[in-house]
């Protein structure tokens, strides 16, 4: 039995606020896939602030007008899943893990904001660091230049004291 027209509206709505609100959008076949690897994707995407969904591609193609990722409409053809995500990183990224150890999630292409991207394109940013990533890295950065500062300051103090007894030991 398919769905009411009521069900499709609230389809299509909830579609198109994911479109409007998320900065990247994955766009995947998933043939082939059982209920508990989707499960599996669903959690490794959550985990992350992102999200998997199995759409209709009419619906898909509704949801997805007047939004950034209009022109990825001709993508949704065949058994259509679409991670998304508000991270510019955390979709391609969990979307691309899983499709390397399992062969029946194939990426089609996906979208940064208004930059279409095809397969490589999605492979490339699933390679960069994720937001939390980059910002620890910083926070590494900004507390190494004090900490190291701090030791170069007390080392001529700790050359001195070691001078000094030198010099006691040697007029015993």
């Amino acid at each position: 039995m398919g769905m009411s027209r009521a069900q499709k509206e609230a389809e299509i709505k909830e579609l198109h606020e994911r479109f409007a609100n998320d900065e990247m959008v994955v766009v995947t076949h998933y043939s082939g896939l059982t209920v508990g690897e989707l499960s599996e994707l669903r959690s490794d995407l959550r985990k992350e602030g992102a999200s998997f969904k199995v759409t209709k591609n009419s619906l898909a193609k509704l949801a997805i007008k007047g939004t950034q990722f209009e022109p990825l409409s001709d993508m949704f053809t065949g058994p259509t899943g679409v991670a998304s995500s508000q991270d510019p990183v955390a979709a391609a990224k969990i979307a691309h893990k899983f499709a390397k150890g399992n062969d029946k999630l194939i990426i089609l292409g996906g979208a940064l904001g208004k930059e279409i991207l095809d397969v490589k394109g999605v492979e490339a940013l699933a390679k960069l660091p994720s937001l939390d990533e980059v910002r620890s890295k910083l926070v590494g950065l900004l507390v190494a230049a004090p900490t190291k500062l701090a030791g170069i300051m007390q080392a001529p103090a700790r050359e001195l004291v070691g001078v000094t007894k030198a010099y006691g030991e040697k007029s015993e």
